[in-house]
This record gives C-alpha cells, sequence and structure tokens, in this order.
C-alpha cells in the first residue's frame, strides 16, 4: 500500500554519537512534493560504536528517548518506524542473474522482474550473513544489454547485474531487538515495529541527492561518527557501496591524543572550534579547556586544533577515493562528491575533498522541506539519514523494483552450506507506516594496515603533492 498524502512516517537513525526520530508528512503543491516535519527528537548513543549496536539496553534507553520527544512534539502516537543500518561489516557485491520466462505473451511484464529479483534474494550466502538489499543496474533482454526498465521489451531470457548489499545477521538482529524492545508512543505502549531497514547512506541520498546528480554521476559521502559510508550513483542507478571504518570519532579520539585533553573536552574542540584550515586561526589564538580537579585551565592552540582534524580529513578523503577508483566511476562522475553526515559540518572540509578527489564537492542538506521552525531543526547534515528514512515512506529506493519486494523476511546465511532461504528483507519500494494523531493528550591512531589498502590503489592516481604528510604512495 502506498501512503496517503496525509499519512505520518517516522524515520529512527541509530547512530555512533546520536540516535534521533524524525516525523513528518508529505505535501503536495502544484505537483511538486514537500516533506512536513512534524516532530524531531534526539538522544545521545551510547551503545553504538562504529554503526553496529553494542550495547542494548543503552541503545533502547535512547531510542525511547527520541521517539518520546518526536511523538510529543507532532502530538501523535508513534508505533511504525524506518530504520537505517550501518556498520563496517556491510559489504556490497555485483551479481548477476538470469531467468527464462515463464509469464504468457511476447513481452517482458513487472511479474518477470520479480521473478528475477526474488531469485537474487535466495542467493549462497556466507556463514553469518544476511541479505538486506537487491538492487538492479542493468538489464540484459535476450541479445539486447545495457536496458534500464525491460517491460515491454520482448523476448525470450532476461538477465540484470544486481547490487546484492549483506550485514552481519548478528548486527541486524541487535538493531531489530532494539526496536521490539522500545516501546510506542502510545496508550498501549506496546513494542515498536520497524517497517523497513535502510543503509543509512541510501536513506540519505534520498534526503540531499537530486534525480539530475544521480543521472549524471554522483559519490555520496556520509561521515558519521563512527563510519563514513559511500554510495556512488550513475544514470539513477546505485554502483558501488563501501563503508570506511574512520570518521568523525576518529577526529575526536585524535584530538584527545594531540592535545592531551579529556575526551568530552576534545568533542567539544571539535564540534565547536574545528576547522580543517589551519590558515582560519592566528599562530597565538588560543583557547582554554578545564583541566582534571585543582590544576589550572589548559591553552589550546586553535591553529594545532585544525592541524590534527586536516590530517585525519586527509586520510579519510583519500580511502574515499580509493573506493571511488575501485567503483570504475571515477571519470563518470560528473555530480562530483556529496558529502553529508555530521562531520560534513566542519569549516574546510569541501578543499580538503576537492584536493584529494580532483572532483566537485558540496555539503549535502536535506532539501525539499515545507519551511517552519522544525524543518530548520533538521536543516542540518547530521539529520540527512533521518529525514531520508521519512521520504523512505514515500519514494523507492527504486522505481523499476514490483511493490511485492518491499517487506521480506532476511535471507540468512545457512553456516554449513551457505544457502539463504526465504526472500530477503527488502526495502525498495513503499509500505504504509502506521503512525496515527493522538487525540487523547496535548578512537583508532593510523592506518595500520588499512592503509596498506589504501596505497594499492592510490600509487599514480590522486597525483597532487599535498604536502609530506599526505604521500600516500611513499
Amino acid at each position: 500500500m502506498i501512503p496517503k498524502q496525509e499519512e505520518i512516517i517516522v524515520g529512527l537513525d541509530i547512530g555512533s554519537t546520536k540516535v534521533c526520530a524524525v516525523a513528518g508528512r508529505l505535501i503536495r503543491s502544484n505537483d511538486h512534493a514537500r516533506l512536513d516535519v512534524l516532530g524531531v527528537g534526539k538522544a545521545i548513543s551510547k551503545g553504538v560504536t562504529k554503526g553496529s549496536v553494542v550495547n542494548i539496553g543503552q541503545t533502547v534507553e535512547a531510542i525511547n528517548r527520541a521517539v518520546e520527544e518526536a511523538a510529543g512534539q507532532a502530538n501523535i502516537d508513534i508505533h511504525v518506524v524506518n530504520v537505517s543500518f550501518s556498520g563496517q561489516n556491510v559489504t556490497a557485491r555485483r551479481q548477476h542473474g538470469s531467468i527464462t520466462r515463464t509469464s504468457p505473451g511476447d513481452e517482458v511484464v513487472a511479474d518477470d522482474i520479480d521473478h528475477l529479483v526474488g531469485d537474487m534474494y535466495r542467493s549462497v550466502l556466507p556463514a553469518g550473513a544476511e541479505i538486506v538489499h537487491v538492487l538492479p543496474m542493468d538489464f540484459t533482454v535476450d541479445s539486447e544489454s545495457n536496458i534500464d526498465y525491460p517491460v515491454g521489451r520482448i523476448g525470450v531470457k532476461l538477465e540484470a547485474d544486481f547490487q546484492v548489499i549483506t550485514a552481519q545477521t548478528s548486527s541486524a538482529s541487535y538493531t531489530r531487538k532494539c526496536i521490539q524492545r522500545a516501546r510506542s508512543v502510545s496508550p498501549q505502549k506496546e513494542p515498536l515495529e520497524n517497517d523497513k531497514f535502510l543503509l543509512a547512506p541510501l536513506a540519505s541520498a534520498l534526503a540531499v541527492l537530486t534525480d539530475e546528480e544521480k543521472h549524471a554521476g554522483v559519490a555520496l559521502v556520509d561521515i558519521g561518527g563512527g563510519t563514513t559510508e559511500i554510495a556512488i550513483y550513475h544514470k539513477n542507478v546505485l554502483r558501488h557501496v563501501a563503508v570506511v571504518p574512520y570518521a568523525g570519532n576518529s577526529l575526536t579520539a585524535d584530538l584527545e591524543v594531540g592535545c592531551r585533553v579529556l575526551p568530552t573536552q576534545a568533542e567539544l574542540l571539535k564540534t565547536k572550534f574545528g576547522s580543517a584550515d589551519p590558515t582560519d586561526f592566528r599562530l597565538n589564538e588560543v583557547v582554554a579547556v578545564p583541566n582534571l580537579s585543582g590544576r589550572p585551565p589548559k591553552d589550546i592552540l586553535l591553529k594545532n586544533v585544525a592541524l590534527v582534524i586536516e590530517a585525519r580529513l586527509k586520510e579519510i578523503a583519500a580511502m574515499v577515493q580509493a573506493e571511488i577508483i575501485r567503483s570504475g566511476y571515477r571519470d563518470k562522475l560528473v555530480g562530483g562528491v556529496v558529502l553529508t553526515g555530521g562531520t560534513a559540518s566542519i569549516s574546510g572540509i569541501e578543499r580538503i575533498f576537492e584536493r584529494v578527489t580532483g572532483l566537485d564537492v558540496r555539503i549535502g542538506f536535506p532539501d525539499q522541506l515545507e519551511h517552519n521552525v522544525k524543518a530548520d531543526l533538521v536543516s542540518d547534515p547530521a539529520f540527512a539519514t533521518a529525514v531520508g528514512l521519512v521520504w523512505a515512506g514515500f519514494k523507492r529506493l527504486d522505481d523499476r523494483i514490483p511493490l511485492q519486494h518491499m517487506v521480506l523476511n532476511p535471507v540468512i546465511g545457512s553456516g554449513t552450506n551457505g544457502h539463504g532461504h526465504g526472500h530477503g528483507h527488502g526495502t525498495n519500494g513503499q509500505t504504509s507506516g502506521k503512525n496515527t494523531k493522538d487525540t487523547g493528550k496535548g578512537e583508532e591512531k593510523g592506518g595500520g594496515g588499512f592503509m596498506t589498502w589504501v596505497r594499492k590503489f592510490l600509487t599514480d592516481d590522486i597525483g597532487k603533492d599535498l604536502g609530506p604528510d599526505d604521500r600516500y604512495n611513499q
């Protein structure tokens, strides 16, 4: 069922630094759709590390606080949410599938695509993995290849290349347990229900990318707290997905060591004075931070803070560049790079990514919002995923996939032989979240072995001297 215009959708982003809930509904005016944000809730996340739930109790507590705050602002009961997932264990692989059509007639119909996608959800899986997304790239009908939409084509054999995105079963199950144990905001206080389960950068793409950018070719880089996630689009099709295990918390850890301050003070230095451009500050410009009890405050040079942040962001940008090269679409990204996530708000980050990737870079803010006070709260890269999860109630990740594949059970690797069973937990279409009006109330240091992986891709590809500390090929 496609949501009605007045239906309210709630997105729940479970991140490494925060859990946030956004409630919204679709408003259409002159055939132009905008999102009306009704409520926003946010809570500190202490039970998630690098995108994966490590403490169910703390995560459930944060979910309850965020959902209750959003429900109170929107004056609604919240029963159902769209949920994001991420983590360094998320993997994507290209896989080919084919069927011989059994439907009557000479033309390919939607049921044939449904059949082919269903077969992909029953793919062979490693033990302990499950399929969370199956998204087609290019179709082939008989001998004709590179077909965007095969329905109506005449042929017998239907083939396609797919992006099959998998997650570690234990990690995904912990997230689902958190939703099951969290309480809905309703008189009955029954458990929350999960409508859709979306990879975080795919949700963010719904909020910050334009159709024109997706067609021209664009790399979405979602730099959160625990991980940096990359989604590359070309000709409106998802072409590549990758996760880098370094992000905003890595900057905080670097500042903690480099400036010799406590973790909370390092986080404040990053959020209040953080910049990726050391030239923003004079040599003698300092800020005083509290010291240990009984000791005088410590003066921190802001130029040093910027140097630390700049160094880590260069490393993250180099890893992103490695993934862009690995995807094979480096020379096809006319739309360049779009940075989003909380870390994208750091001043000067665009300059670093422009120098490392050689591409145009912009910051991605949630767009197409109905102007109001709550929309102003979420008009920030840190809320891109949560806003995208609301959009997921009204948009499909891929319009070519039939609606039957919207809500499916997860395919889980069987352990000994690795075969999946049943259908995958699809989130490729639209379903309806039943949230109703309430009428009864008012880090890590250095690159280690990972940098060896980066060097493999960056011997001659960056081709620019970014300074002595930027020579990743040495």
